[in-house]
């Protein structure tokens, strides 16, 4: 019979390194068996755990120095924003700092004052201010607006906290991506794909549609409120997600008051917007007269 694997209880609670676990009267040839996963260089996983974005944060906070803070999207997501946040874990560290490249994650170098710098989920974080200045200053103009509706919309920030960053750092690198993201970004867009919607049809030369405009009937009875509203045309214009199957008898119920108080209606999944944007625009343009 085989001997019984040990399994220490401080090591079945998340990541840990070689260290760590001789800490525990483990050594690497104890780590080689089935009750434990290698999750990357030096860090391990008991096989018994099943592997969270948060276990994945804190392997890459076992191989960064002390003074390494997460930043961009990985930063978003701790401060609770709907994002992805590790295809690539995001993390700053001090421009002097002596650092190789780590497998899995983006490193930047970049001086952070202490104002730019939280405890969110019990790690060091960029504040939600300058995590959404460093993801506009990469990404796309559209997810740079889909990241900042999301984080405006949880109330985690308001927009005048942003324009106020941007004009105390109007010299810093970016700057004008993450102008143009603000200028753009609505609040009340209530999910990611909304906001992907609205870019859709702004970069396809069309009129910035309104979001989420209550609308009432002749008597004055709330019939709706469309994702997206062009008023001048009475044309509504709704995302239907994978939650729409889970809600038809009441989108169906909201969309037929919405139609008999004179709205027009064109309804766009996830495949229109990723796949077929142009076929959007020209379905709205035509809409729209």
């Amino acid at each position: 019979m085989g001997r019984t694997p040990i399994v220490p209880d401080a090591l079945t609670r998340g990541p840990f390194t070689l260290h760590e676990a001789r800490q525990e009267g483990l050594d690497r040839w104890h780590l080689e068996g089935l009750s434990w996963r290698r999750i990357a260089r030096g860090t391990y996983m008991w096989a018994g755990l099943q592997e969270t974005v948060m276990h994945r944060i804190a392997a890459a906070q076992r191989r960064l120095p002390p003074a390494a803070v997460f930043s961009g999207l990985t930063a978003a997501w701790l401060h609770y924003i709907e994002v992805l946040p590790c295809d690539l874990i995001e993390a700053t560290v001090p421009p002097e700092t002596a650092l190789y490249r780590r497998s899995g994650i983006r490193i930047r170098r970049a001086a952070l004052p202490d104002a730019d710098v939280v405890v969110r989920r019990g790690f060091r974080a960029t504040g939600i201010v300058r995590s959404l200045a460093d993801i506009c200053a990469i990404t796309s103009l559209t997810d740079g607006v889909v990241v900042t509706d999301a984080a405006l919309h949880s109330q985690r920030v308001r927009l005048s906290q942003l324009s106020e960053w941007a004009d105390r750092h109007a010299a810093r690198r970016g700057i004008r991506n993450f102008r143009r993201v603000i200028a753009l970004a609505e609040p009340d867009t209530e999910s990611p794909m909304e906001s992907r919607l609205r870019m859709v049809l702004f970069l396809g030369g069309l009129p910035r549609p309104k979001v989420q405009v209550p609308i009432y009937d002749t008597k004055g009875r709330f019939v709706g409120r469309p994702d997206l509203y062009y008023e001048e045309a009475r044309l509504g214009i709704e995302f239907d997600g994978g939650v729409h199957r889970d809600t038809l008898v009441e989108d169906d119920h909201r969309q037929n008051l919405l139609l008999n108080a004179g709205i027009r209606l064109l309804r766009f999944t996830a495949r229109d917007v990723f796949r077929n944007p142009a076929s959007v625009v020209a379905q709205v343009r035509a809409m729209l007269g």
